[in-house]
């Protein structure tokens, strides 16, 4: 197990909890410390050793796992990054170029002309594409500003069609909304809300899957950045989502900030309310409009969530999946009516 001793935090001002966190261990890896292969504390373990919550410790580690310095291992626990592992994401361009190369050798030799591999090549693509646009997943979330947005990242991210639906549509049954639930191929929501989707629709569970979003790391540093005690006003089109800001923010250990919340939309009533604001952080929904109104030397700070890299691949992954089981029932369907025509 991987020794911790020396993993001091600075609790106040500076940095996001989560982001000393991860930095440390980045150093730990660097200098050879924390050895590769070497396993790493369990979230539970190094939460409690550093007296810091178990999500703040979690969102260091999914980072440090995007980034390819970490890696978990089913039913094992997490490590240090092998050779192997760190070769792996460094060569994947080179062992794509090596794929191709070797696919358009094995074409040249079948006498097939590179301008004819690229012809077949496209067909193919534009293929998947349109197979993957045959996709609808459903999107889940409490609050239309991040549904709206997410649905169009998710949207160029995969390719396929995004439903955005609404959590408090599907508890008062709004006809539509669950409509779109039964119609999708999949449905994805946040952690937050996965337990309440699968509940709603227990028939659909194997096709329910839950998404990790994180803050933007530009978005906290930003807001770690502002001086103790600087006067903040938060600006969103829901109390929902300026709740979810603000616990955002207390994870990362940003608390010594004099925070307002408004969600109002009376133009005249929000200048009012930055006159002595140093700095505003807005939701995705609102940024343009606030942007335009601030004084000159207001810091604007774009509050924006995506989904962590594991989360993006397991949802590819679950897409790709689906395809191919679609593609196989239509294949075993397509036996069915021949046999019977027989």
């Amino acid at each position: 197990m991987a020794d911790t001793e020396g993993f001091e935090l600075q609790r106040r001002g500076g940095l996001p909890i989560y982001l000393q966190v991860k930095r440390k261990i980045e150093s730990l890896i660097a200098s050879g410390h924390w050895a590769k292969g070497q396993r790493l504390p369990t979230e539970r373990a190094l939460a409690a050793e550093l007296g810091v919550s178990r999500n703040t410790v979690s969102l260091a580690y999914r980072q440090l796992e995007a980034e390819g310095l970490i890696t978990s291992r089913q039913g094992r626990g997490t490590f240090v990054a092998e050779a192997d592992d760190i070769l792996r994401l460094e060569n994947k361009r080179e062992r794509l170029y090596r794929l191709i190369d070797s696919c358009l050798e094995d074409a040249i030799t079948l006498g097939v002309s590179p301008e004819e591999f690229l012809t077949v090549a496209e067909r193919r693509i534009e293929e998947r594409q349109k197979l993957l646009a045959e996709i609808s997943i459903a999107f889940v979330e409490c609050n239309r500003e991040q549904l709206d947005y997410f649905s169009k990242e998710l949207e160029l991210g995969t390719g396929v069609r995004v439903l955005p639906v609404l959590t408090d549509d599907l508890v008062s049954g709004e006809p539509e909304s669950c409509a779109c639930i039964a119609d999708a191929d999949l449905v994805v929501t946040t952690f937050f809300h996965l337990d309440e989707v699968r509940e709603l629709f227990p028939d659909r569970n194997n096709d329910i899957l839950g998404i990790a979003l994180d803050p933007t790391i530009d978005s906290i540093v930003r807001i770690a950045r502002l001086p103790a005690g600087t006067n903040v006003l938060l600006v969103c089109l829901s109390e929902r989502f300026a709740e979810r800001i603000r616990k955002s923010m207390e994870l990362a250990g940003i608390t010594e900030l004099d925070v307002e919340v408004t969600t109002d939309k009376d133009p005249e009533k929000i200048r009012q309310r930055l006159k002595d604001k140093k700095a505003v952080v807005v939701s995705p929904g609102r940024f343009k409009e606030v942007a335009s109104m601030v004084k000159r030397g207001t810091q604007v700070i774009e509050f924006i969530y995506k989904p962590d890299a594991g989360s993006v691949n397991l949802l590819r992954s679950s897409v790709l999946e689906h395809r191919r089981k679609n593609r196989q029932e239509g294949v075993e369907r397509g036996r069915s009516v021949l046999g019977s025509g027989d």
